[in-house]
């Protein structure tokens, strides 16, 4: 079987597998995930071995230690797997909801439904514990799943989607084979083959660095929600609370550096910035965090103006660094004039993903709140916060920055669509 016929099979299979799951109850569902939990649980070993043998392959190939170590699965990993299975089903079922109703004056009722959007691949490199929360979501919203991931971790991968089917299957005789498959080939070709198929696939959802989000955008022919980077700011108004300011700043950049929310941008009001750059730059400076200032920063944290520790670490800004997700230990700094100098800059060089403004001016507040361009923005808070479990939503399964569809956390409801019922009584358009 050629490479165009093997992954037409998988989405025609897939594409069937989504009418036969449109048919089952909120119930069946949750029955299905909790079985899919156990069996995660029960077969952790099996499950083991074949991470393993992703482990070698993957040392072998030059993966780093931070991505050997997002491939790795243990106990502990697998215990939280079969965890997040069991918050899915807890969670309200977001198909079939009635978003909206109405009566017309010739007496015909118009309800605007959620449904399934149908069948949606999702495209994610390393981390194993992807492929249970996707398909869960997926299959708690009505939708078939097509996953694929890493070459790296092909055999986790296969195991665990393997476990799943089989375990809502032996739950739910109803329950359709290829409602989660696993794309069985690590050929790149694979991707471009799969995205080409718009009569059976309704969306595509990658998941990881830009270069892989711009590549699979650029070949797809079916629409693709998009997270190509957090560049994430925190701006410091000369009406914020110093002390309030410096522990945003502190849990946006160093609680977890490592993810897409983490900041890259301290803003800083030149009227604050003299009493409160240094205190910060010597916080940030214990915690080893290089600092990518502009003239006016550097000035402020110069050796002849401060005296800092020797683990305060200054480069110079360039244009390049405004518009970098580091997801580590740097960050940059530039002093600006007022809110509106803010706004501009995060518009100009942010992502659209998460900013926010430390003041206690409500005005500038608002004004920063509206007029910010981002999926989500804050005031004095956090941009650590945009993640699905922290909004309420439960389980995610991205973080969009498009304006189109879905935007933001990505949870069950934004796995839907909707249709319009008509109900009349003989109603005839004049």
């Amino acid at each position: 079987m050629s490479l165009t016929e093997e992954m037409s099979q998988l989405a025609r299979q897939a594409k069937g597998a989504s009418r036969e799951l449109a048919k089952l109850t909120p119930e069946e569902k949750n029955a299905c995930l909790l079985a899919m939990a156990g069996a995660l649980e029960e077969n952790s070993p099996a499950i083991e071995r074949a991470n393993d043998l992703d482990m070698t392959f993957g040392a072998e190939n030059g993966l780093s230690s931070a991505m050997l170590d997002r491939l790795k699965l243990d106990q502990k990993r697998i215990a939280g797997m079969a965890k997040s299975l069991r918050e899915v089903a807890s969670l309200p079922d977001p198909t079939g909801r009635i978003l909206d109703e109405r009566l017309r004056p010739n007496g015909l009722k118009l309800q605007k439904l959620s449904t399934p959007i149908g069948v949606i691949v999702i495209i994610y490199e390393s981390r194993p514990n992807v492929t249970a929360d996707a398909a869960s979501l997926c299959f708690k919203s009505g939708n078939a799943t097509i996953l694929r991931g890493g070459k790296e971790a092909l055999n986790s991968n296969r195991v665990i989607a393997g476990l799943m089917v089989a375990a809502a299957r032996k739950q739910l005789s109803s329950f359709p084979e290829h409602a989660i498959q696993v794309v069985p080939t690590p050929d790149r070709e694979a991707i471009k083959e799969l995205l080409s198929l718009t009569q059976y696939v309704d969306l595509c959802m990658p998941r990881g660095g830009e270069s892989l989000i711009r590549a699979v955008a650029e070949c797809s022919k079916v629409p693709v929600i998009k997270h190509y980077k957090g560049v994430c700011h925190v701006y410091v108004d000369s009406e914020a609370d110093p002390k309030m300011a410096e522990e945003i700043v502190m849990n946006a950049k160093v609680q977890r550096p490592a993810v897409c929310n983490a900041m890259e941008t301290l803003l800083v009001d030149r009227a604050i910035a003299p009493a409160f750059l240094p205190n910060m730059a010597q916080r940030l400076s214990e915690k080893l965090v290089e600092l990518r200032v502009d003239d006016a920063a550097r000035s402020l944290l110069s050796s002849e103006h401060l005296t800092l520790n020797s683990r305060l670490r200054l480069k110079s800004a360039t244009e390049q660094d405004w518009i970098t997700e580091y997801n580590d230990y740097i960050l940059n700094v530039r002093v600006v004039d007022g809110v509106d100098e803010a706004i501009d800059h995060i518009n100009h060089y942010g992502s659209a993903h998460s900013d926010s403004i430390v003041t206690a001016n409500e005005s500038r507040a608002k004004r920063f709140l509206a007029e910010v361009d981002s999926a989500a923005v804050y005031w004095n808070a956090s941009t650590r916060f945009t993640d699905g479990g922290e909004f309420g939503m439960g389980a995610e399964i991205g973080i969009s920055t498009d304006k189109i569809g879905a935007r933001g956390p990505m949870g069950l409801e934004e796995l839907t669509t909707y249709k319009w019922i008509g109900v009349g009584n003989g109603q005839v358009r004049t």
